[in-house]
């Protein structure tokens, strides 16, 4: 017993586990979150009040507070819409516009990229640098000259006349974001494709293509968001009202006097952003990996 005792007071004293410390938040990752979510709230909430107006009736909207939700809610907006203007053919319109453009653009801009990546030839940093320097265009001093182009050859108030031109001005962006991706892929995929006997157009469809499906998403995602909602091609080269974009056809909710219907108005901006809204929320993922992949990546 006493060998016991004086064995268990020899025994060293176990500290207590010391408590684990608290880690502070890092100011950084707050202020972060702050930002994010004030930048979402300002995006936010103007589609918020957008779509709440269009809910709201006329006399509701003239006569009340126009930040406020609505008293009650009517549908009867969207049908002034299609009765005020052609809504629908002009979005018929400008949906043909932007698919046309988007295949100009995705072709072009994927031939001329695998050309100077891929392909190479001498001097083709120096052909990459100009079509670089199309993106600092402003697009304003091609309107004289196009428009006087389309009066010689006929081509005034037709779909070509505004597809080319924003093509056109689209085709550098589209060619530098092709190209850096094409030059993240192995060269020895390339090298196989060769030495198996794939010349280059098989090794375009069957390497290259397959490869840069987010990147022709994001090119299409981006620029259909200009193409969609462009004024100034549209207004300067379109003279009749059976091709009148949105842009164009949403002046015709303008009466007379600068009287604004605009309940109506709401409306039909209603319905031309939501298609385009909904597929950039469908295709987002693509769309930021495929810039990742075209921008960072290059």
């Amino acid at each position: 017993m006493t060998g016991t005792a004086t064995a268990v007071r020899s025994a060293p004293r176990t500290s207590p586990l010391p408590r684990p410390r608290r880690r502070r938040p890092d100011r950084f990752k707050v202020l972060t979150a702050i930002l994010v979510t004030v930048i979402v709230i300002v995006q936010v909430y103007p589609l918020a009040w957008l779509f709440l107006t269009s809910l709201r009736t006329e006399e509701d909207f003239v006569t009340g507070n126009p930040f406020a939700l609505p008293s009650s809610i009517t549908f009867d907006n969207y049908v002034r819409a299609f009765s005020l203007g052609n809504l629908g053919l002009n979005i018929l319109n400008s949906l043909i516009v932007t698919l046309g453009a988007n295949v100009l653009i995705v072709i072009l801009g994927m031939m001329a990229a695998y050309a100077l990546q891929v392909l190479g030839f001498r001097f083709s940093g120096v052909v990459r640098g100009l079509f670089l320097l199309g993106i600092i265009v402003p697009v304003q001093i091609a309107l004289v000259p196009l428009f006087v182009d389309y009066s010689a050859v006929g081509a005034l108030d037709t779909y070509l006349s505004m597809i080319i031109p924003l093509a056109g001005f689209a085709f550098p962006l589209s060619v530098y974001l092709f190209s850096s991706f094409f030059e993240y892929i192995p060269r020895e995929m390339y090298e196989a494709a060769s030495i198996d006997g794939a010349g280059p157009y098989r090794i375009f469809l069957g390497i290259t293509l397959p490869l840069s499906t987010n990147t022709i998403v994001s090119v299409v995602l981006v620029n259909s968001i200009f193409i969609w909602n462009d004024f100034i091609f549209a207004n300067t080269f379109v003279l009749s009202d059976g091709l009148k974009t949105i842009p164009l056809g949403l002046q015709n909710y303008i009466g007379a006097m600068g009287n604004v219907d605009w309940t109506a108005t709401f409306a039909a901006v209603c319905v031309t952003v939501t298609p385009l809204l909904l597929v950039f929320l469908i295709l987002n993922r693509a769309m930021i990996y495929g810039l990742e992949a075209g921008a960072s990546k290059g």
